[in-house]
């Protein structure tokens, strides 16, 4: 009995090793380890202290095949008072789960021990040395006997693992015991772990309230920065583009959309932010046809649908929603009870879970603030629920300050359009004073025009301004148009038209002497396809791409002349008076415009012939002029020539004879002096004082010389004779380089250098021309005109102070495109200004200082150029850079 009752230490003495190997032969050691792993491992297992010592106590009830396994919890605090708090027993046996025990002797027998970790083991409970008080409580729960282990908790004495044979009393095994031990020293740790745990919990759920604490301060300042972005925008598209963005970012949801309802409360989505991947509400419109029909056979019931585009809403006048319901909340729609046919349609939006906000406009329901979560059910947070209210309630407000700012708007609008007319109308006068003053300021009837159009177009705002003019016959045509970027000219399209609809609008205007404009009136219309009105205008109205327009007649004096028209095109327009009048005092100034550029017309006919008429007695006067100084020139010229013809020829003929009688007088000398060697005293002296010798030396030099003059004077005679030429009537053809070379030669004192002057080297780059029909006195004297302004100009320039190196004249001819002869004169003189150089062929203009010229010579040489040979005749020169005249004239043309 003493044996059965001892108390066993924690750890075993020789003694009771030796009981224990004794015991190991009854028990298979292998079985007792796999049981006492399994037991061991399933409590590791677990993190759950429940879960652990439910486990325990079956499985080792079931291993030690005893009648109760229990688990005794001591409340120090309270005595050491406990109560069982779990346990296995068998259907026999009454339970002690949930009996609280206070023994009275339990500290003095009993506590010492257990907290050393000592374990009682009682085989008959009747045979133990214990108080009775304890024996009592063992019969109150049917045990006859027990092993009872200590549960520690780190230090501490946290309860009892009870081991109870209710049946008999039982010879308890020392494997039994050991396995009993370290059950319980497992279940200390578990206990000690599940101690650890739940301070981990508790630190965790402090995290948390901390977190939570945390979460509600940014959660109300996202609110406040979320209102405050609401309230920094005037128009509601910003507000809601910001608001879907900015909550579908912050919830982390996958949609956020915006639901609007229209006054027949049927609705549609405005506004919507979706996450990449998923199907937009608003864009996605081949889910129109399949929702309409899956929503239509779910009108039956409220379902706390989300703002679909269906009947029901439009039916129930917004559904719960307008029953003052503020929001709806779904975390997953496959355990919200909804019918298959409404799972079925929130699939089509891929909806998973959903948050439904009302919005109102003061008392009205306005819309709906949905956001969507669609890969996964979401347990919606009271937080988040509250946060969508606020900003629900935002855009409420915001509604109600953009209906208030809308009809501020609208009545600065009115206003602003009010002041917009009037600046238009004092900018319009201002602008139609200008136009009439253009008008007036214009004497060119197409600057007039082009004028008008433009400023009309641009003051009316309008896409075309035309005029049509009428013509003798009572057709007409568009003379002026002023046309906005992007339209097609009516030129073009009036070539289109001529086979329909212009054609029969001209013969209708031409049939009845142009309508109505004849009597003054003016056409007003709106809308062509609203008018009742003739088909062929709408037919040329819808090519000229217009839908409204003014007509207004335009009157010369007191005939139409014509149409003014501004054309509205795309749309419809109101025309105001304003404008009608604007375009009706346009059209009186172009009446007036046209006057006074009629008579400027017969005010310049007028000037014309007076100018036609100066030019034609100038052209006479200087013909007359020309014919009398060449016919002068002529005679002159031919008179010099014959009077120096007849003496030079009598010394020219007799200088041969002169020659040949002085060699044979020195003949005859030479013989004498052969004969008569010695000289008297009287010849030597006067052969001395005549220098006889000198004498036969240079009389037959001067007679040479005189022969060379004579033949030069002969030259002269011959080009002086082919200058004038009045020895050839008409035309016919002619060398014209001997023209130019003749020119030189009569020329060439001006060449050759004089005191106090220089000398002109002329470069003859003559081609191969053949003989040309040409009046061969008028062509020399064009030669004659130019190389003397050339000459003129090197002078000129070397009288102004300015150093000319190697002042130089270049002729050059050749033939081109095989029927023309070129001839080009060209000096390296002081140049032509262009300002001047349009005028140098007109009559009696010249550069030349007044007494060097009358200005005719180029004057002349145009006519006899261009008019008497059919060429042309023109000048190439910079100021400074020389001059260059090109003379072209046909090979084989008729010259008049």
């Amino acid at each position: 009995m003493e044996n059965a009752s001892k108390i066993q230490p924690t750890q075993a003495n020789s003694e009771q090793q030796e009981s224990l190997s004794d015991m190991t032969f009854s028990l298979h050691q292998n079985e007792q380890q796999k049981a006492l792993s399994g037991v061991i491992a399933r409590i590791r297992k677990s993190l759950d202290i429940d879960t652990i010592f439910k486990i325990t106590v079956t499985e080792v009830r079931q291993l030690l095949k005893t009648d109760r396994v229990s688990v005794f919890r001591f409340y120090p605090e309270l005595g050491w008072e406990g109560e069982f708090i779990y346990e296995d027993v068998g259907a026999e046996w009454g339970s002690a789960l949930g009996a609280k025990l206070h023994d009275q002797c339990f500290t003095e027998d009993f506590a010492e021990k257990y907290q050393q970790g000592r374990i009682k083991a009682i085989a008959n409970i009747y045979q133990v040395n214990a108080s009775n008080c304890y024996i009592q409580i063992l019969e109150r729960f049917q045990v006859r006997a027990n092993i009872t282990a200590p549960l520690i908790k780190g230090k501490d004495l946290w309860g009892l693992l009870c081991i109870h044979q209710c049946s008999s009393p039982h010879q308890w095994e020392a494997s039994q015991i050991e396995f009993v031990q370290l059950i319980a020293e497992h279940l200390g740790v578990a206990l000690q772990q599940a101690d650890y745990l739940e301070q981990v919990k508790l630190q965790s759920a402090q995290l948390a309230q901390a977190k939570a604490r945390e979460k509600t301060a940014v959660w109300q300042k996202t609110i406040a920065i979320t209102i405050e972005k609401i309230r920094q925008f005037l128009d509601l598209e910003s507000i809601f583009h910001t608001s879907t963005a900015e909550l579908r970012q912050m919830l982390n949801a996958d949609r956020v959309a915006i639901y609007r309802f229209n006054p027949d409360w049927s609705g549609e989505f405005v506004f919507e932010s979706v996450a990449e991947g998923w199907i937009s509400l608003i864009d996605e419109k081949s889910l129109r046809p399949e929702l309409n029909e899956n929503v239509s056979e779910c009108n039956a019931k409220d379902l706390g649908k989300p703002p679909v585009t269906d009947t029901y809403l439009q039916d129930t006048k917004g559904g719960s929603f307008g029953r003052c319901e503020v929001y709806r909340v779904c975390n997953d729609i496959y355990s919200a009870g909804f019918s298959d046919c409404y799972i079925n349609i929130l699939e089509i939006y891929q909806a998973r879970a959903y948050v439904i906000i009302a919005i109102y406009d003061g008392q009205n329901l306005w819309g709906l603030l949905a956001v969507y979560q669609n890969a996964r059910s979401r347990d919606w947070q009271k937080d988040e629920v509250y946060f969508l209210t606020q900003v629900s309630t935002q855009l409420g407000v915001a509604l109600q300050q953009a209906e208030s700012l809308k009809q501020v708007q609208i009545q600065a609008q009115k206003l602003a359009k009010a002041a917009e007319r009037e600046r238009k109308a004092a900018q319009r006068e201002k602008a139609l004073a200008a136009t009439v003053e253009k008008i007036r300021q214009s004497l060119d009837i197409d600057t007039i025009f082009a004028t008008s159009t433009e400023e009309v177009r641009r003051l009316l705002e309008v896409d075309r301004v035309t005029i049509y003019r009428f013509r003798a016959d009572g057709s007409g045509e568009f003379v002026a148009e002023s046309l906005a970027p992007g339209w097609t000219p009516v030129k073009e399209i009036v070539p289109a038209m001529s086979t329909t609809g212009y054609a029969y609008a001209d013969d209708y205007l031409q049939q009845t002497q142009a309508g109505d404009f004849a009597n003054g009136k003016t056409l007003i219309i709106k809308d062509i396809y609203s008018t009742d009105y003739s088909i062929p205008y709408i037919a040329l109205l819808q090519l000229m791409e217009a839908r409204s327009y003014i007509i207004v007649p335009i009157f010369q004096g007191e005939k139409l002349w014509g149409l003014l028209a501004a054309y509205q095109n795309i749309k419809p327009r109101d025309w105001q008076e304003d404008e009608v009048d604007l375009l009706m005092q346009i059209g009186t100034q172009l009446g007036v415009g046209l006057q006074q550029a009629e008579l400027l017309e017969q005010t310049q006919r007028q000037k014309e012939e007076l100018t036609q008429t100066l030019k034609e007695l100038q052209n006479t006067q200087s013909q007359l002029i020309q014919s009398e100084k060449m016919a002068g020139l002529g005679q002159l010229v031919a008179g010099v020539a014959h009077e120096i013809n007849n003496p030079i020829s009598f010394i020219y003929g007799n200088m041969t004879y002169v020659t040949e009688h002085t060699e044979n007088l020195f003949k005859l000398l030479h013989l004498y002096q052969k004969q008569y060697p010695k000289l008297t005293g009287e010849i030597e002296e006067q052969a001395a004082a005549l220098d006889l010798y000198f004498i036969a030396d240079d009389l037959p030099k001067i007679l040479t010389s005189m022969k060379m003059g004579a033949e030069r004077i002969s030259q002269l005679v011959l080009s002086l004779r082919i200058f004038s030429r009045l020895d050839e009537a008409g035309i016919k053809p002619i060398n014209l380089h001997e023209g130019i070379d003749s020119t030189l030669l009569i020329l060439q004192h001006r060449l050759q250098p004089q005191t106090n002057s220089f000398a002109i080297e002329v470069i003859k780059q003559y081609g191969e021309l053949p003989p040309v029909v040409c009046y061969a006195a008028q062509m020399n004297q064009v030669f004659m005109n130019i190389l003397n302004n050339a000459i003129d100009a090197l002078e000129n320039l070397a009288t102004s102070g300015k150093i000319i190196e190697n002042p130089k004249i270049w002729i050059r001819t050749e033939v081109i495109e095989e029927n023309t002869i070129l001839i080009c004169i060209t000096d390296n003189g002081c140049g032509i200004p262009e300002m001047m150089r349009s005028r140098i062929f007109e009559p009696f203009f010249t550069t030349k200082q007044p007494g060097q010229g009358i200005g005719l010579g180029l004057s002349i040489s145009y006519q006899i150029i261009v008019e008497k040979h059919g060429g042309n005749i023109k000048c190439v020169s910079e100021a400074g850079k020389g001059c260059e005249f090109w003379i072209e004239i046909p090979m084989k043309r008729t010259v008049s």
